[in-house]
């Protein structure tokens, strides 16, 4: 979603590392630029003129004027000011009260409160806490059931409410369930409005009131753009919020609510949305998206990421095989696809790589990508096992019956072979310790994830 900002920062970046010598007229020519920039990314403009002047002011300083690398040194000041705007460090959620644990959630209507309150219980169950969802959205009757639904899918418990019920009613009754049956977390699904009006926020204040939440998270479309710091502020204003939950930053807006909305609220924000899949919500690092924003990277959520999803001993096997540099077969090919797409797929690999790695794969369409991993896979699946071991059997009869049976055209069967040969020519070279080498075959490979 900040495809358009990074492109414009990174060009701001690469200009200030070409300069010599800083002087304040080049550095004003870089901070017009940056101010474009965020102003295209839809950040609020009180946001965008503090920002400005906070790096105006340290990049005009002695310390980076005399530095030996001067134009770096502008580019450390504007990720350190990144990273400030946006909270300078995560905040986790202050579950340190007597059981259960009430999490309020609130926001307007589409924002992504049913299924944020379905993926934070889930991330809180793999923390080993006694999850409790429940929903007092009496006014739109699918988002109860799309709530039980989601719950039953990540095996949590719901508790039963009906649209027959007030808010107020099923926040007592809960409370009592959760009591007596000794739940670590409540999280309270709340109804939210097309906009903002007197009666939602009387009606959500009456609720605070009544269940006391430890946090009460402030869920909003990172999609509205300016409108999401307009939101953000009324709600501030009507209820102690402890944090913000930005969803939909895989969205292809331009972002400026990411770096906007805590400023605005003075809250931290707590967590992400990256997908609408359960497992789609992130703990919020302010330093990280800097990293990405300015084309840096974000290698240590990448390494959680491969931590959490990949299977360590298929891993292992593979690097066996690869440093021995031999039997390395087209299983082998698939489950690496299989891994990737565990990672989030093509699209989320590239948004966390940096700028200079992610432009060797600058070809590559996400969305194609990863029709092209399941082709991939289609059709390697319909291979019989000595064909997947032994590649060289498949001439033209079995390549037809493979075609047919993935249902493609023969050409993507030989397209597939030829991107397998260059893994394994790739792999042979990372068996001698050519990595150099290796990275420069990289590019230009792969015509099928094009």
């Amino acid at each position: 979603m900040l495809e358009n900002l990074t492109g414009r920062l990174q060009h701001v970046v690469k200009t200030l590392r070409g300069h010599a010598r800083l002087t304040e007229e080049n550095i004003q020519d870089a901070l017009r630029e940056v101010r474009m920039a965020l102003l295209e990314a839809d950040v609020a403009l009180p946001v965008v003129k503090d920002f400005i002047a906070h790096v105006k002011e340290r990049a005009q300083g002695r310390e980076v004027l005399q530095s030996l690398t001067p134009g770096q040194a502008v580019i450390q000041v504007v990720h350190e000011e990144l990273t400030k705007l946006m909270g300078e460090q995560n905040v986790a959620l202050n579950l340190a009260a007597v059981p259960p644990a009430i999490i309020l959630m609130a926001g307007l209507q589409g924002a992504g409160k049913t299924t944020t309150s379905a993926k934070l219980a889930r991330l809180l169950k793999e923390q080993k806490k006694k999850v409790l969802l429940v929903s007092a959205d009496i006014y739109r009757p699918a988002a109860i059931e799309q709530l039980r639904t989601l719950a039953n899918q990540l095996d949590i418990d719901f508790f039963d409410s009906s649209v027959n019920q007030k808010p107020e009613e099923i926040a007592r009754n809960v409370l009592d369930h959760a009591r007596r049956h000794f739940y670590d977390v409540l999280i309270f699904d709340t109804a939210g409005r097309l906009a903002i009006d007197e009666a939602m926020m009387a009606e959500i204040r009456q609720l605070h009131a009544a269940l006391n939440p430890v946090e009460t998270l402030f869920v909003v479309d990172a999609m509205q753009g300016q409108d999401a710091v307009n939101t953000a502020r009324a709600f501030n204003e009507a209820l102690p919020l402890t944090g913000v939950v930005l969803t939909k930053l895989d969205g292809d807006a331009r972002g400026g609510a990411a770096l906007s909305v805590r400023h605005v609220t003075g809250r931290p924000i707590k967590f992400i949305g990256v997908s609408e899949k359960v497992d789609g919500l992130e703990p919020f690092y302010p330093e990280r998206m800097a990293s990405r924003v300015l084309g840096m990277g974000d290698v240590l959520s990448l390494i959680e990421q491969a931590q959490k999803n990949v299977d360590i001993d298929e891993a292992k096997k593979l690097a066996d095989k690869v440093k021995s540099g031999k039997n390395f077969d087209l299983e082998d090919f698939k489950n690496q696809m299989l891994q990737m797409r565990k990672m989030g797929g093509m699209g989320a690999l590239m948004d966390k790589m940096p700028a200079q790695l992610a432009n060797m794969t600058s070809k590559v369409n996400p969305e194609v990508g990863e029709k092209a991993l399941r082709r991939i896979e289609g059709i390697i699946n319909s291979m019989t096992p000595q064909e997947r071991r032994k590649p060289e059997l498949l001439k033209a009869s079995r390549k037809r019956r493979i075609a047919a049976g993935a249902g493609v055209k023969v050409q993507e069967v030989n397209r597939l072979l030829t991107q397998f040969e260059d893994m394994q020519k790739m792999m042979k070279m990372f068996s001698k310790g050519g990595m150099g080498k290796l990275m420069r075959t990289m590019q230009g490979r792969f015509p099928g994830l094009r």
